[in-house]
């Protein structure tokens, strides 16, 4: 872009909008800010920013760094998930004196896979107002980027850290037909890879967004088979903040799935939880791991 057209842009009528829009008092916006491109912010997030009265934020560091981008220099108070609910009721104090304040989080939207929704939730029950200021999504981003055909999608978030918890979370969504979409953390990827791979079959599509809008951003789709190879083909890969999409099932995986339900049932009335779920997985095709963990519910049930 040439200075040129830096300074049509500057002017076009637009860039006056965000500054004739009404921003109440006494109102708690909940702004998004960019997940890695500081250019991401919209027009309507940095008004609102410049007007308002107090920051809520996760880490006052990154986004007092960040809004000197902006050439903002704002009152912050620290908002992170071990201190909302103190938090919350200082902000709502501070609301019915008529003050604006913005919640953010460090980067995205607050409240989701994020500190927030404590804050939000005490605030409305004050019966106070909430905004929201729409910005930069890492999910919608993946989604956009992934090929993926499907109009649904189911957003886990992060999955529990514990292995145990985690593959039943995921055998819960074995027969979902949207497309997943999981967010993990860089020294969780391969243990996520290797639970989707105990759980789902080698076939789904599964697409890795790593870093997305930074400078070493990667998007990646493969067959689920295929996927912990390419995470460790590349120590780098193991870095950066991921979104995860795997495809959802099909109607055949969901008769496949009833078929071996059929069957595990079965043989749960004539052998132990590890023999019917062996058993089953050499009948079936299907992975033992989620077998077991399936025949251990239904023993629970």
């Amino acid at each position: 872009m040439t200075d040129k057209q830096s300074i049509d842009i500057a002017q076009l009528p637009v860039m006056a909008e965000a500054a004739q829009q009404s921003y109440p008092t006494a109102t708690l916006y909940v702004v998004a800010t960019p997940i890695g491109n500081a250019t991401d912010i919209t027009l309507r997030a940095l008004h609102l920013l410049a007007l308002a009265d107090v920051v809520a934020c996760e880490d006052t560091r990154k986004t007092g760094a960040l809004l000197t981008r902006y050439g903002l220099n704002k009152q912050m108070v620290a908002a992170h998930q071990h201190n909302e609910r103190e938090v919350a009721d200082k902000l709502v104090a501070r609301l019915r004196a008529g003050e604006r304040v913005a919640l953010v989080s460090d980067a995205g939207t607050p409240a989701v896979s994020d500190p927030g929704a404590r804050i939000v939730d005490a605030v409305r029950a004050a019966g106070l107002r909430v905004i929201p200021l729409p910005g930069a999504s890492a999910a919608v981003a993946a989604l956009s980027a992934s090929g993926l055909v499907n109009d649904r999608f189911n957003f886990v978030g992060f999955l529990p850290a514990k292995s145990k918890q985690r593959e039943s979370a995921l055998m819960a969504l074995a027969r979902e037909p949207a497309t997943l979409v999981i967010y993990e953390a860089p020294h969780r990827i391969v243990d996520c890879v290797e639970a989707l791979a105990s759980v789902f079959e080698p076939a789904r599509q599964v697409v890795f967004a790593r870093e997305l809008t930074k400078m070493f951003e990667e998007v990646h789709r493969c067959p689920l088979g295929e996927a912990l190879d390419w995470v460790k083909s590349d120590q780098h890969r193991e870095r950066g903040e991921f979104v995860v999409l795997v495809e959802g099932a099909t109607v055949e995986t969901d008769a496949q799935d009833a078929e071996a339900e059929r069957i595990l049932n079965i043989l749960l009335g004539e052998c132990s939880v590890k023999q019917a779920a062996n058993l089953t997985a050499q009948i079936t095709g299907r992975k033992k791991n989620a077998l077991y963990e399936r025949a251990l519910q239904i023993k629970g049930e």
